[in-house]
């Protein structure tokens, strides 16, 4: 841990952020908080696209600001998206395959056309295992599609989305994996220019290995490995695929920093009389997520007695309030800051502006140990772990025949 804050203190001086970044009172931001992910330099904060959509065939003008204000970030823009990434409707069908990156480019194409100093976005993407997908070529291939719909000579961070566990015929013994097959299509990708770096996601520490040692051969270096990580999902083996990946060099990239929510407390600002986890449950009757999801993150919010202890989130959330106020942040912000400060690029999903300013206001300071020790101290406590809510899990993917799991342990 002390090497982590260490590094951390470094790597912001060396950038001229400023001495009190450091202090438990100071609210304004360094004048640079980037880190590296492989051969890039991107702000310590991402932003995720997956719920990015059109309006009838053109960008939705809450997106369009939203690039507008991210282009002016000193820090720069870092864009994670997926070639799975498509509208709700035509994703669930299996139509939606680069929806989101064609949105991606047109987005910042507009953008660079108006900007008098256009800021240069890091646009990281992502290859799908799937069961037409067995040889090395079937990854150049699907390499060339996100390169051009992304409308770049070569795109900067290139991911293998998940395991090789979409096998709808493995009743029937075909259940071969391909895994070692898609890290040298990686390799071939880097190799040809196609791609300035590699990246896997939801690889657990054998995995992430691995796959590190197996590129390292082709002359490859692994760069990334994004999993589900928050202050309330570490004990799936997150913490464990943390470590491992510190120890590679092997930069994380940390999706459901919120825990798709839980840990916002998003509604405190406007209502001040309410607490965060009294928002927490305004928000959620308001919330558009589907019913599943919105049952499962009420058994998270308030417990349910059996599997989630009654009470739910609410604790940490209390103690997440108090470091917030205490610092002039948003609850928000505390669980960005606490993702980088154990060595991790959090993965926040915006789409408005005010989002992604929200977003980025965990950048330029650092929570204390002490603060990072309490928080986990709460959190172990709470009596349970999250792993996603509805479909959307942590450790398992909904792939039109049913669900499909993985393990990062």
């Amino acid at each position: 841990m002390q090497s982590i804050y260490q590094s951390t203190s470094l790597l912001l001086l060396a950038f001229g952020a400023t001495a009190d970044a450091f202090s438990t009172t100071s609210n304004a931001p360094s004048s640079t908080d980037v880190t590296q992910v492989g051969s890039l330099t991107v702000p310590t904060i991402g932003c995720g696209t997956i719920a990015w959509s059109t309006d009838f065939g053109r960008p939705n003008p809450e997106l369009v600001d939203l690039v507008s204000t991210a282009s002016t970030n000193q820090n720069g823009v870092f864009l994670d998206t997926g070639e799975r990434y498509g509208s709700h409707a035509k994703t669930a069908l299996g139509m939606g395959w680069g929806e989101t990156e064609c949105l991606v480019a047109k987005l910042l194409k507009d953008n660079d056309a108006v900007e008098d100093n256009p800021s240069k976005a890091v646009v990281a993407t992502k290859f799908t295992p799937s069961p037409w997908r067995t040889t090395v070529e079937s990854v150049v291939e699907a390499c060339e599609e996100s390169r051009k719909r992304l409308g770049v000579e070569s795109i900067d961070l290139y991911q293998i989305q998940m395991p090789d566990i979409v096998k709808p015929l493995r009743k029937f013994g075909f259940d071969k994996s391909y895994d070692k097959v898609y890290w040298d299509g990686l390799a071939e990708c880097y190799n040809r220019g196609l791609v300035q770096n590699v990246g896997v996601s939801n690889y657990g520490p054998t995995l992430v290995t691995e796959c590190s040692e197996h590129l390292a051969k082709r002359g490859v270096p692994l760069a990334s490995n994004q999993i589900a990580y928050s202050l309330i999902g570490r004990h799936n083996g997150a913490q464990q695929t943390l470590d491992t990946c510190n120890e590679l060099g092997v930069k994380v990239l940390a999706y459901y920093p919120f825990a798709m929510g839980l840990l916002t407390g998003k509604y405190t600002s406007a209502m001040p009389e309410l607490s965060a986890e009294h928002a927490l449950t305004s928000s959620l009757t308001k919330s558009r997520r589907s019913k599943f999801e919105q049952k499962d993150l009420e058994r998270y919010a308030k417990g349910d007695g059996k599997s989630i202890p009654a009470g739910g989130v609410a604790p940490l959330l209390s103690t997440m309030e108090r470091i917030a106020n205490d610092r002039d942040k948003t609850v928000a912000q505390v669980a960005l800051n606490y993702i980088i400060c154990k060595g991790a690029v959090p993965i926040p999903g915006a789409r408005t502006a005010a989002q992604y300013v929200d977003n980025m206001g965990a950048l330029g300071w650092r929570l204390t140990e002490a603060e990072v020790s309490e928080m986990e101290n709460v959190a172990d406590n709470l009596g349970f772990s999250f792993d996603g809510a509805g479909f959307k899990r942590s450790n398992a993917k909904f792939v039109g025949y049913g669900m499909e799991t993985w393990s990062l342990t």
